[in-house]
C-alpha cells in the first residue's frame, strides 16, 4: 500500500474547508482534530485538550464563516510533519449583526501519511 503524500497547500485547503464547515454545523465533531496536547488560545484566553477547546467552540454559538472569501497561506514549520496555517476572513455570531473581520492561526502536527492533529489553535477578532 502506498500513500501520495499531499502538499502543504493541499493539506491547507483540505483541513480549512473542514475545519470551518464543521465548525458551522456542528462544533461537536471537531474534538478528533484535537489531542490531550492540543492548546486554543482564543481572545487571550488559554483552552488544553481537545475536551475544552470543543467546549470554548460551542460556547460561542452558532457561527457562519464566509469560506470561499477566506485568504489563508501556508508554511512548513519546524519539520516537514507540522505546518502553519494561517486564515483571515469574516464570519457572524448568530443570524444578526455584521460580519466580523477575525484571524485564526493553525500549527498541525503530522501523525501519519497525510493525518494531522491541530497542535496548537490561536483565535482573534480583528476590530477597527
Amino acid at each position: 500500500l502506498t500513500f501520495e503524500i499531499m502538499s502543504a497547500e493541499d493539506v491547507a485547503n483540505a483541513f480549512v474547508g473542514h475545519f470551518y464547515s464543521t465548525l458551522d454545523a456542528n462544533p461537536q465533531a471537531l474534538a478528533p482534530l484535537y489531542q490531550p496536547q492540543s492548546s486554543l488560545t482564543f481572545e487571550g484566553t488559554k483552552f488544553d485538550g481537545a475536551d475544552a477547546i470543543v467546549r470554548k467552540y460551542m460556547e460561542v454559538g452558532k457561527l457562519t464563516h464566509d469560506i470561499p472569501r477566506f485568504t489563508k497561506d501556508v508554511q512548513l514549520s519546524t519539520s516537514a510533519n507540522s505546518m502553519l496555517i494561517v486564515v483571515t476572513g469574516h464570519l457572524k455570531i448568530g443570524q444578526e449583526g455584521n460580519p466580523l473581520h477575525f484571524a485564526q492561526t493553525f500549527q498541525l502536527v503530522a501523525v501519519g501519511p497525510n493525518q494531522y492533529y491541530v497542535h496548537n489553535d490561536f483565535f482573534r477578532l480583528i476590530y477597527g
